[in-house]
């Protein structure tokens, strides 16, 4: 087999690679994206596994000298990591695949035996990229964009990770802050002062949670759900629309994304605080509904909520909660859960 190289994405039109995390018809995709021509055989529900799926098939496309993505984040890392890597991939492979389910979904089970060290490797990748170059999306802000700016963190992390997996304790004033406050939010999410709601005809899984959580924390009780509305003390919400229902994935059929737009117009008529609820398209990776939501940049939202500022709603929680119920369960009657939505369906759902 080649030894393969990382080539920066805007070179792919003219070197056929095997394209990770991402689509480009001059490749091989091995992506979880919508649409993407992933094998059938190889199917999962992140980008990485997918990766370490073709690997394990050996699969012949697989026999190209070069590997891309077009954006970085941790999920499509680990991916071009393990293709470059092959041996040592191989060898950590359920290892990576909790790493890219941490990093994609911010789902972190700590009953998985290899999810704290997965923990610590995740966070180590955040620190690092917060420290040495931009958090994610910011290039959004940038004159040069996400696929030409992210070759810088791919070679760094690239060159560095091999030695930060080895031991991630050698790490440990890294990613020492995060893990910690991930682990705090963590054990909150256990206690009596938490309480959880499951709509699983929804998709819709309500958190009740004294104050903001990190994501891994507070997703981390989400796993079979792709809403999540999270009430804090105060009067404090958010819906989010999770990034399993951005991309296909294989181990449940999912409900497609509607739009939140009815939803704010009816919170709107209720609201008396003189702030405005605000929500994002449902294209966007991680939808938010919200007060004055429209003030955040995307890489503000992408962040941890306890990195905003959430603000008191005069709508009181159990009416809040009755309003997003109703619409959900109103605009979800018709509707099956299945697999692959297309954007086109989804689209055409939300005329």
């Amino acid at each position: 087999m080649q030894k393969r190289q990382f080539i920066p994405f805007s070179e792919v039109k003219d070197k056929k690679a095997i394209v990770v995390d991402s689509t480009h018809a001059n490749g091989f995709m091995l992506s979880h994206w919508k649409g993407a021509p992933t094998p059938d055989a190889v199917q999962d529900d992140t980008s990485a596994a997918i990766v370490l799926n073709a690997m394990r098939q050996q699969l012949p496309e697989l026999d190209l000298p070069y590997v891309t993505a077009n954006h970085f984040d941790i999920d499509g890392f680990v991916g071009v990591w393990a293709l470059l890597n092959p041996e040592l991939a191989l060898e950590n492979e359920e290892l990576l695949r909790q790493m890219a389910l941490i990093g994609d979904f911010r789902e972190l089970d700590l009953n998985h035996p290899l999810a704290g060290e997965a923990l610590k490797l995740v966070c180590w990748l955040n620190a690092k990229e917060r420290e040495l170059f931009y958090k994610p999306f910011e290039a959004d802000e940038m004159e040069e964009k996400e696929a030409a700016q992210c070759v810088q963190k791919f070679r760094y992390f690239l060159r560095e990770f091999g030695r930060v997996l080895q031991d991630p304790d050698w790490e440990k004033g890294a990613w020492e802050d995060e893990v910690a406050s991930v682990l705090l939010g963590y054990r909150d999410m256990y206690k009596p002062d938490t309480k959880i709601t499951r709509l699983p005809e929804i998709g819709l899984i309500i958190i009740e949670t004294p104050h903001p959580l990190h994501y891994y924390a507070l997703f981390s009780r989400t796993q079979g759900f792709d809403m999540v509305l999270a009430c804090y003390q105060g009067n404090k919400y958010e819906l989010e629309y999770k990034y399993t229902t951005w991309v296909d994935i294989t181990s449940r059929p999912t409900l497609p994304r509607l739009s939140m737009a009815p939803l704010a117009t009816r919170l709107n008529e209720l609201e008396t605080s003189g702030r405005r609820w605000t929500y994002d398209a449902i294209t966007e990776t991680g939808p938010l509904l919200r007060l004055d939501g429209d003030k955040l940049t995307r890489s503000e939202t992408y962040a941890n909520p306890t990195e905003r500022e959430i603000y008191t709603s005069s709508i009181p929680v159990e009416q809040l909660k009755e309003e997003v119920v109703q619409y959900y369960q109103q605009a979800y009657q018709g509707i099956q859960p299945k697999y692959n939505w297309t954007w086109k369906e989804v689209k055409e759902l939300n005329r």
